[in-house]
């Protein structure tokens, strides 16, 4: 039976890559604790072309998605590797520097469902440095989220932008979903 609803957010994780003699090769998933709320829009418009007074050919122009991701707080880790900040080793401060380089990464998370949570990941993101607020205490204390925008990518190795488990995804891979970033291998 598959899922007639999804709904909720929990257990994004990201994992850095670098391509080695062509092929991707992902860090393990590190947690990214706190996710209020998660948006992808499609980038690329429909290829349309006109002849003979019709639209003569259509085509899906897959360019992955534009995202934000909602989080209560973002993880130094995120901050190091993601965004390039240095963290100084001596006084552990962090620093953003204009020439700061991040690593690509892999975003994986959930939406729950009716049935069962869908899993999904996103092969190939790369963020934008987060706007940062805050805002004084009043009567009530209200948390501050940060907001993350990335650009989900297709992978130059094999395109692939993003997958996600069904409700029929063998249990060992549902169960393994964070130890690594899926890949489908050869039977």
């Amino acid at each position: 039976m598959s899922n007639k609803v999804n709904f909720g957010l929990k257990d994004a994780h990201f994992a850095p890559f670098e391509v080695i003699d062509g092929e991707v090769v992902y860090d393990t998933p590190i947690p990214l604790p706190g996710s209020v709320e998660l948006s992808l829009e499609p980038r690329g418009d429909m290829v349309e072309f006109y002849a003979d007074d019709v639209l003569y050919y259509s085509a899906q122009n897959n360019q992955g998605y534009d995202g934000t991701l909602t989080i209560a707080n973002i993880p130094e880790e995120f901050l190091v590797e993601a965004l390039g900040e240095t963290k100084d080793e001596d006084d552990g401060v962090l620093t953003e520097t204009s020439t700061g380089k991040g690593k690509p990464f892999a975003l994986l998370f959930e939406f729950d469902g009716d049935v069962k949570a869908v899993r999904h990941v996103l092969y190939n993101c790369t963020a934008n440095r987060p706007t940062v607020a805050s805002s004084t205490k009043t009567a009530t204390v209200e948390p501050n989220t940060n907001e993350l925008t990335f650009v989900a990518s297709p992978r130059e190795t094999d395109y692939a932008v993003k997958t996600k488990t069904t409700t029929e995804t063998p249990q060992a891979i549902y169960d393994a979903w964070y130890d690594s970033v899926y890949e489908k291998t050869s039977v």
